[in-house]
């Protein structure tokens, strides 16, 4: 069992993992910029949004564009979750908006940013 120190008293924690989840259908580039979204903006709206709540992000999000013709991005994030993986899946096929946009979640692979030794 993992403890977690808070206020000098150790409170039991349930074991953890990381699951993958990829956010879609966000714009690239910010509204009246021609400047692209950063992972600082992406953990300002998680933080802000409702269904976040309780999520505590693994990694910093990895953001790629679509294709070099569209304005769209897929963000990937990385959250800590307890074993029987509660937090993604209430997570997964959610929708949310930003401003006029509206962004699904869905699950992913491991986050492509992200390389793995091959050494065993």
């Amino acid at each position: 069992m993992n403890y977690i120190k808070a206020k000098g008293v150790e409170i039991p924690q349930l074991p953890q993992s990381k699951s993958y989840l990829k956010i879609i259908c966000i714009p690239y580039l910010r509204e009246d910029t021609n400047t692209s979204i950063i992972s600082d903006m992406v953990e300002k709206i998680i933080k802000k949004n409702h269904i976040f709540k309780d999520i505590i992000l693994a990694l910093r999000s990895y953001i790629i564009k679509v294709s070099p013709k569209l304005d769209m991005a897929i963000i990937w994030i990385d959250i800590w979750n307890v074993q029987n993986s509660n937090k993604a899946k209430d997570l997964m096929n959610r929708y949310f908006n930003v401003r006029s946009n509206i962004m699904i979640i869905r699950g992913a692979n491991m986050n492509p940013n992200i390389l793995q030794c091959k050494n065993y």
